[in-house]
């Protein structure tokens, strides 16, 4: 059984009364499935030996009308179509960097019952935890002394607490990522602390210094490090300065004191 056959049987064990009437409407699930298919075949990539990188991310552009219709049911349809892409993806060995996300918008330029589908790779970024410290080994018990022993009971002053201001952070497809160390390394290898699964990214891709200031530092990296759309070497941070290494942007933000 295809792909489209399986999205077929799955899809009819969901709709029915209202849902299904929608369904009858100008725009079809299974033309949408297909039109992901193709969407995945024209834009697959080789990005190495054996390794042909696809789109994850898709949008739906559909009329008002079709939009009106599909809208209640967008959220589990595109459940539904994420799947038919990952099946596509496995039958045809592409390779997939992040989760497949499928979402629909309303744009006025489409007649009622065309659609159209625009694919971005978006890359997973994942932070690498520090290794635990070794545990301490409890104190050895201490033999009883017969000597009498006097003990004088000081008040000790109670500690002010103090507010620790929050870590700046890195934010990437929506997810913050803190930074919790004085050097942070960015790149696609193992020996990182932010992992960047991009093709566009070296294993040891730059550093980030808190300092103050903050600096983006590029590690002599294949495809380079750009600030706010330029090339940088090594340059300061400010809230909302936008890193782009390979094909992935990395928003840099200071919380306010």
């Amino acid at each position: 059984m295809g792909v489209l056959q399986r999205f077929e049987r799955r899809l009819e064990g969901m709709v029915s009364g209202a849902f299904a009437k929608a369904f009858k409407a100008d725009v079809q699930p299974v033309e949408i499935a297909s039109a992901l298919q193709r969407e995945l075949d024209d834009r697959a990539a080789i990005v190495g030996k054996g390794a042909t990188l696809v789109p994850n991310r898709f949008v739906v552009e559909l009329s008002a009308h079709d939009f009106e219709r599909l809208a209640m049911y967008a959220e589990t349809l595109g459940i539904e179509l994420a799947e038919v892409v990952r099946d596509h993806a496995n039958e045809q060995k592409y390779q997939l960097r992040g989760d497949v996300e499928v979402t629909f918008i309303e744009v006025p330029d489409l007649d009622i019952g065309v659609h159209r589908i625009k694919s971005t790779v978006v890359a997973s970024v994942t932070q690498v935890a520090p290794p635990e410290p070794p545990k301490a080994e409890p104190p050895r018990p201490r033999r009883a002394s017969h000597a009498r022993e006097e003990t004088e009971l000081i008040a000790e002053p109670r500690p002010v607490p103090v507010a620790t201001p929050a870590p700046p952070f890195l934010e990437v497809n929506g997810d913050r990522h803190p930074l919790n160390r004085p050097v942070t390394v960015i790149g696609r290898g193992t020996q990182v602390d932010l992992r960047v699964d991009d093709a566009g990214v070296s294993r040891r891709h730059a550093e980030i210094h808190l300092g103050p200031p903050a600096v983006i530092l590029d590690l002599d990296s294949t495809n380079g490090t750009a600030l706010d759309g330029a090339q940088v070497g090594k340059a300061e941070l400010y809230d909302g300065a936008c890193i782009g290494i390979g094909d992935t942007v990395l928003v840099y933000r200071q919380p306010a004191e």
